[in-house]
């Protein structure tokens, strides 16, 4: 019998110091945005929120659209996140415990094709979104991140390790189609997985910046990030203004998290050695 070991004290000050060091920009930037735009001027950091931010978020949601972003990064963040993880569950149940013809080829096509940097898919994807008609509208931005090489390698390594075969071949025995392995066999097998996967892909969609400044109008359909470049542009930069929207653009984000975070840390942690 193995006795575990327990992390000595150098442990958890390094790993305070290494959370001191993460969440300092970000307390910083929230003390900034209690305050106005001569808090950036203090020779050292203020430690202390300041009485300022309420009016802040007023003038945010004055100078831009706000509301009308964060409905649209709701939208666009949602959809991306709910397709990816439906899609890339069964591609990944498929890959991992079908058997097909082509099988192994077709999954290292889907992978190679991550190693594309998407710079190369602009144009060619920005004409095909003109032809479609899909110019200014969330269509342009949602239909192309549908689905993604990643998502679909992650929930197929998911499903090699949390589904066996021989749980597979016991409900087709059992009369279960394919479909219904996937849902009464897979979907409960893949939640942790699952949870990990839309928290990822909802931040990566929510902080996209270039391809939704291609395509969309900022004036009629901006996304969060687009209207922080809106607030961040002109001649004169207020950096109370700019961190107190990135503040409130970060809500939505770790909302999702404290919603997830049970099943996301699981997920993570799956496999660890005990």
């Amino acid at each position: 019998m193995t006795t575990r070991r327990r992390p000595g004290g150098w442990v958890y000050a390094a790993l305070t110091g290494v959370l001191g060091a993460s969440v300092f920009p970000l307390y910083w930037s929230f003390v900034v945005a209690t305050r106005d735009n001569s808090a950036i001027g203090e020779t050292s950091p203020l430690l202390l929120p300041g009485g300022n931010l309420a009016g802040n978020v007023r003038r945010v949601f004055g100078t831009v659209d706000f509301w009308a972003a964060i409905g649209n990064s709701l939208i666009v963040s949602g959809t991306v996140m709910v397709s990816n993880v439906v899609l890339a569950s069964l591609a990944g149940f498929a890959f991992a415990r079908l058997e097909f013809r082509g099988r192994n080829t077709l999954f290292l096509l889907v992978v190679g094709s991550a190693m594309v940097p998407a710079q190369l898919g602009v144009i060619p994807l920005y004409l095909v979104v003109g032809d479609l008609g899909w110019y200014g509208r969330l269509e342009a931005v949602i239909v192309p991140a549908l689905i993604s090489a990643f998502s679909v390698f992650w929930m197929r390594q998911a499903c090699e390790n949390a589904i066996t075969a021989d749980l597979v071949d016991a409900a087709t025995v059992d009369g279960c189609s394919i479909l219904r392995t996937y849902w009464h066999v897979a979907v409960p097998a893949l939640r942790a997985p699952a949870a990990v996967l839309a928290m990822l892909t909802f931040t990566a969609t929510w902080n996209d910046y270039f391809w939704p400044l291609v395509v969309l109008d900022p004036n009629e359909t901006p996304t969060v990030q687009v209207a922080l470049s809106q607030l961040a542009s002109g001649y004169y930069t207020d950096y109370a203004l700019m961190l107190t929207g990135a503040t409130v653009a970060v809500v939505p984000v770790v909302a999702l998290f404290l919603l997830l975070g049970r099943h996301i840390v699981r997920g993570i942690l799956k496999g660890a050695p005990v």
